[in-house]
């Protein structure tokens, strides 16, 4: 299937196939293609590039589709990254987390820091970080691949 180039994100680079490689959606997936293109929030004299998943829902294209900057992209990688990490140790915790301190860690970006941190707002966390941590593992293998590749092409660009 065909990302459509007539919708106000323009594609420059896709993947049309994506829904054979979506994880445990593979080969039944509705995230049909990815994209990076030209934003579709673009205002004259301001060109921004963005990512997009492209969801169909077997008769048209989705309203659920997802388009983010590039920049939102890495931080959510980042913030996949670090989750991933802080879970080697997670055990180390009676409930997952250090209730005195639930700051995970505090990523240095642009002058400032992204605190990440574990959710005690969340009523259920203590479950919900059990649960969390269960399917991290149960998709280890699935994200790991993404990781290698990712590091690999890291590594050959010289990050």
């Amino acid at each position: 299937m065909k990302i459509p180039t007539n919708l106000k994100h323009k594609p420059v680079m896709v993947v049309e196939n994506y829904e054979n490689v979506d994880g445990r959606q593979a080969y039944s997936s509705d995230a049909k293609g990815l994209s990076l293109g030209l934003a579709q929030w673009n205002e004259r004299g301001r060109v921004d590039v963005s990512a997009k998943v492209w969801r169909h829902t077997g008769e048209k294209w989705s309203r659920q589709s997802e388009e983010l900057p590039l920049h939102r992209v890495l931080d959510l990688a980042i913030l996949v990254s670090r989750a991933l990490y802080y879970f080697q140790d997670a055990y180390r915790y009676e409930k997952l987390y250090d209730e005195q301190n639930p700051v995970v860690d505090r990523v240095g970006l642009q002058g400032d820091a992204m605190t990440i941190e574990i959710c005690t707002e969340n009523e259920k966390i203590v479950e919900d970080l059990q649960l969390f941590q269960e399917a991290l593992s149960k998709d280890g293998e699935l994200i790991g691949e993404r990781l290698r590749v990712l590091a690999r092409i890291l590594k050959e660009m010289g990050y």
